[in-house]
């Protein structure tokens, strides 16, 4: 007797768990409208979860394959779930060294020592100019002498990267804003205003200052400066 009334509570014990712990999720699973801020929250949980041809939570009361439409927007009354937003890729931290010019290679690069006396190569952002190594393109030494009159030798500058492109690039050279620290004037773009230079966009990702670069640009084609007026 003693052993059988153990074995019956024991059973009742656990029927009561059982019971509870079905109640507990039936409870969490099942969702109303007002458990979602926005229709299109109740449109991607209600896709994903069977509809519109299953609705086990009953957020399509009207079956028109529309969960929670009393909702507010945004809203969506697709019949697939979204494809979910790309995240844009962070953005990396703007750099700011102060530096001297040592020499200038070309129109569009440069060395500068560091304030920790290290050299380093120089790529101007954004910008392109002829070449003057191997094949000589039309406009390239003038766009070396027009870098040298603005960057002789000890210029002290402001190298800035930007945010929206690389530090370095594939030679290892600095991707720089080179500003000139006298007058704070933006080299990079001086060389485009003067007609020495092209906007250079890398791999379709423009940088911050490109809209003020193409302006500099359609100035210097329009009044013919540099290779706009000397190399058609």
């Amino acid at each position: 007797m003693r052993k059988s009334s153990i074995t019956l509570s024991l059973l009742v014990l656990l029927g009561g768990f059982v019971t509870v712990l079905t109640a507990g999720t039936a409870q969490a699973a099942d969702k109303d409208c007002s458990d979602f801020a926005t229709q299109k929250a109740a449109q991607v949980f209600f896709l994903n979860h069977g509809g519109p041809t299953y609705d086990p939570d009953r957020l399509d009361a009207d079956g028109d394959g529309v969960a929670c439409e009393s909702n507010p927007c945004p809203c969506y009354y697709g019949t697939t779930p979204p494809s979910p937003t790309p995240t844009p890729p962070p953005q990396r931290k703007q750099i700011r060294q102060r530096a001297r010019i040592v020499r200038v290679i070309d129109g569009d690069t440069v060395v500068a020592r560091l304030r920790s006396g290290r050299r380093r190569h120089v790529r101007l952002l954004g910008i392109d100019t002829p070449e003057i190594y191997g094949h000589v393109e039309c406009g390239g030494h003038a766009a070396s002498r027009s870098a040298r009159r603005m960057l002789p030798r000890g210029t002290r500058v402001v190298l800035i990267s930007d945010p929206t492109q690389h530090r370095v690039d594939r030679y290892g050279r600095l991707l720089r804003y080179v500003i000139r620290s006298r007058d704070h004037r933006d080299i990079d773009h001086a060389q485009v205003w003067l007609g020495h230079a092209r906007v250079y966009v890398y791999q379709h990702t423009p940088f911050r200052r490109v809209k003020s670069y193409r302006q500099a640009l359609r100035s210097a084609r329009s009044h013919s400066r540099g290779l706009w007026g000397h190399c058609r």
